[in-house]
């Protein structure tokens, strides 16, 4: 029904991030970027946690910043992908795992649902927007307490910080996830694909300049439809 459903798949090691499970991420979202009958995407994890970040088994021997050997990292491709993409966190979101849930346009989170930021306490340096990403949704005090306590906070902290959209029982986390790419699915691909980069220009801009982008906007779609 138009949605794809993107499943980290290493759930005998709580989906830790290694460069085969790259690999197949990069692909996975490339796909929905190139197929005209995915019109949203989910991404979650198999089994009982979302993802637990970098394998540390891997550190050293696999190629987690050029899995591809295409020079393309996790940001690049996701910020590539200009179709809606949900994060469905059924368990553990930590350290990396966190920051591909942060890279996702919304969450929505199972009863289940941990959230961690552990860099400072495993000596990892971020790179996949915790830094900014984490702040941003909420705020810079919050962020500074996570990242430098490493200490989790459960779903319902989430939803309160404003980090997820909602929180559900975990056997409804797919349905639900499932429903709200069914209602983004309605919209015109097009529209939506606007929409998002509107909204998201706002994140290197003043206020006064992303009204005036989204007018100049508006009446270029008003100049083209007259002409029609």
């Amino acid at each position: 029904n138009n949605v794809a459903l993107i499943t980290l798949n290493r759930p005998e090691r709580r989906n830790a991030i290694n460069q085969a499970l790259l690999v197949g991420l990069y692909d996975a979202i490339d796909e929905v970027a190139r197929n005209a009958e995915i019109k949203a995407a989910i991404i979650t994890g198999a089994g009982k946690s979302f993802c637990s970040g970098i394998d540390l088994a891997t550190i050293g021997t696999d190629n987690l910043f050029d899995p591809r050997g295409d020079g393309s990292d996790f940001p690049d491709v996701i910020g590539a992908c200009r179709k809606p993409i949900i994060g469905a966190v059924n368990g553990h979101a930590i350290t990396g795992g966190f920051e591909i849930a942060l890279n996702c346009d919304f969450l929505i989170a199972s009863e289940l649902a941990q959230f961690a930021d552990t860099h400072a306490r495993v000596g990892i340096h971020p790179g996949w927007g915790m830094t900014q990403l984490l702040q941003q949704a909420v705020g810079q005090r919050m962020a500074r307490q996570m990242s430098f306590t490493c200490q989790p906070i459960d779903a319902q902290q989430a939803l309160r910080l404003r980090l997820v959209n909602e929180v559900v029982p975990p056997a409804e986390l797919i349905p639900r996830a499932k429903a709200i790419a069914a209602e983004i699915c309605a919209g015109r691909p097009e529209m939506l694909a606007t929409m998002k980069r509107l909204i998201e220009f706002r994140n290197n801009a003043t206020l006064e300049a992303a009204y005036a982008n989204e007018r100049r906007g508006f009446k270029e779609f008003i100049l083209k439809h007259l002409k029609k």
